[in-house]
């Protein structure tokens, strides 16, 4: 969820076929708001989706449950709390926090908010900062474009 920016109902409503290995994309189809857009597919990812796909041989959905369904939203969710605890996180941590950790870490590595609207697929930008977080830390990184004028009576 976080490598590609999903929410919980899209990851749980991906297909096989929505998984492009060769391009590294994801096609997620009627998504919130019944729009279809694509994502990143990460290729730190890929390994292990190629060895999930060849050992599980899920019939349809990307992640089913032992039964071949689909699996529950409940589900997801207890996963993902489950791999916080053993990552020793103590925050409460929910499916929905690691797309805002995907849409803040993308722009904390310089990608303009146009890409990540269109990767999460928002319709406006300010729905996208919304999602971005920005370290106070980054702030300190940040010149004023004021400190870049040189008083010409020092030249």
């Amino acid at each position: 969820m976080y490598s590609a920016g999903l929410r919980r109902s899209e990851l749980l409503n991906l297909k096989i076929t929505d998984v492009d290995l060769d391009q590294n994309l994801i096609y997620i189809r009627n998504g919130k708001g019944k729009k279809d857009r694509i994502t990143l597919l990460a290729e730190n990812i890929k390994p292990d989706l190629i060895k999930y796909l060849k050992d599980e041989v899920p019939s349809y959905w990307i992640i089913e449950s032992p039964s071949r369904t689909q699996y529950s939203g409940t589900s997801v969710g207890n996963i993902v709390k489950t791999a916080a605890k053993n990552a020793q996180i103590m925050k409460t941590v929910t499916p929905h926090m690691l797309r805002h950790s995907f849409a803040t870490h993308l722009l904390e590595q310089g990608v303009d908010i146009r890409y990540i609207q269109e990767l999460l697929g928002h319709t406006s930008t300010e729905t996208t900062m919304i999602y971005t977080h920005v370290s106070k830390s980054d702030f300190a990184k940040i010149k004023s474009p004021f400190d870049n004028i040189k008083n010409s009576k020092n030249e």
